[in-house]
């Protein structure tokens, strides 16, 4: 909302006044609580004060016709602000809007007790009232968005020879490696938003039998023409057996898989799908400027990508890529939305090496961030969630 005010009460010896709001919700005791104070506007009595964005719990407690009272004082820089008067509201009447009866007079009790002929001391005005409904992922989830989760696979030479218990992609008949851990748990949770549980699963950076022929993107299914896999044993399986025939070869390059999984998500933009490609990777990425260029392109479309470093790489820029601090660009193009998550694996095995390590803590913090990601895309195209689905399939995802 927006508020201005007109012929305050001059408190000042030399100037007019330094006039800010404080706005308070009634409690059911009787007593205020702060919920929002403006900006103080400097010298004058007739002041507009910038829009402001308020939750409608702080404002009423979702109370719509509980009091609202409004506070108006003259700033002091010795913080003994001096009380210019009040007056009383309610969200009800707030959302109105700009009218007649949003005009509201400044009393001062002191003032009102001691003058015969006072009046008041100013008034103030509503310029502006919106409400905006803020959803929740759930809201989506409910409404019957579903996540498409796409999985791919380092295969470059950097991993080691699968045959050796040094290698990252090592198959011990005795405990998991750490692409297969990785895997499992981010995936078993994301299965749960997936109604189908197919998941396209490709591998990058191998020579492939029969030519030799390298490939960024290939399905660890061997099935050019549908790379689903039947659940998160399903991928894991296909991994398990891409692994006895491919070529561990290289470069490790990124921006193929992006590219393809933005070519899916850019056929499903009205609101129903989300994808979510999760790469697993053992170290430095030789097509930086491509992988940038896609991440780009990618966060104008309803996609998340989640990078899991594993093995004892330096990881740097991975982090560029993972926009926290600085949003990613490319050619002078920053990307409308945050969509990479990088963790590394090490951050979860313990100090011995061992990998019997958190998988629930690496999950929860690889998905942290996928809610608000969705939430930022639906909400840059204004799309609202359809209403909740039928009670069975709601049961499910609230079990989930």
């Amino acid at each position: 909302m927006q508020l201005c005010a007109n012929k305050l009460d001059k408190k000042d010896f030399f100037g007019k006044s330094d006039p800010f709001l404080v706005f308070y919700r009634s409690n059911e005791d009787g007593t205020f609580t702060i919920s929002h104070k403006t900006e103080v506007i400097k010298n004058t009595l007739n002041p507009v004060w910038q829009p402001f964005t308020i939750p409608v719990r702080a404002l009423c407690n979702g109370d719509y016709d509980r009091t609202v009272k409004v506070d108006v004082y003259d700033w002091d820089r010795d913080g003994s602000h001096d009380f210019i008067g009040e007056f009383t509201t309610s969200y009800r009447e707030l959302s109105r809007g700009q009218n007649q009866f949003n005009v509201y007079e400044v009393l001062n009790p002191k003032k009102k007790g001691k003058k015969k002929k006072y009046i008041n001391s100013g008034t103030v005005t509503l310029l502006s009232f919106k409400v905006e409904s803020e959803y929740t992922f759930v809201d989506f989830i409910r409404g019957g968005t579903q996540l498409n989760f796409t999985v791919a696979i380092d295969f470059t030479a950097s991993n080691g020879n699968p045959s050796q218990p040094s290698s990252l992609h090592y198959m011990s008949p005795y405990q998991m490696n750490a692409y297969a851990m990785a895997l499992k748990a981010v995936g078993e949770i994301i299965q749960d938003y997936d109604s189908d549980k197919l998941f396209p699963a490709y591998g990058f950076g191998a020579k492939l039998p029969p030519d030799g022929k390298i490939s960024h993107a290939f399905p660890l299914n061997r099935d050019s023409e549908d790379a689903n896999c039947v659940g998160i044993e399903g991928v894991l399986e296909a991994y398990f057996e891409s692994l006895r025939t491919a070529q561990l070869y290289g470069p490790t390059n990124f921006a193929p898989i992006i590219n393809l999984v933005a070519q899916m998500a850019a056929h499903e933009m009205e609101g129903s799908q989300y994808f979510v490609l999760l790469i697993i990777t053992d170290g430095v990425i030789s097509d930086m400027v491509q992988t940038k260029e896609a991440v780009v392109n990618a966060a104008s479309l309803p996609m998340s990508i989640i990078i899991v470093g594993v093995g004892p790489a330096e990881f740097d820029a991975m982090e560029e890529l993972d926009g926290d601090e600085v949003r990613v660009s490319s050619r002078g193009r920053f990307a409308e939305r945050d969509i990479v998550q990088f963790v590394p694996f090490r951050d979860y095995t313990d100090r011995s090496g061992n990998q019997v390590l958190s998988m629930a803590r690496l999950a929860k913090d690889v998905l942290a961030e996928i809610p608000d990601q969705l939430l930022s895309f639906m909400k840059s195209r204004g799309f609202e969630p359809r209403p909740a689905l039928s009670s069975s399939s709601q049961q499910m995802h609230q079990e989930v």
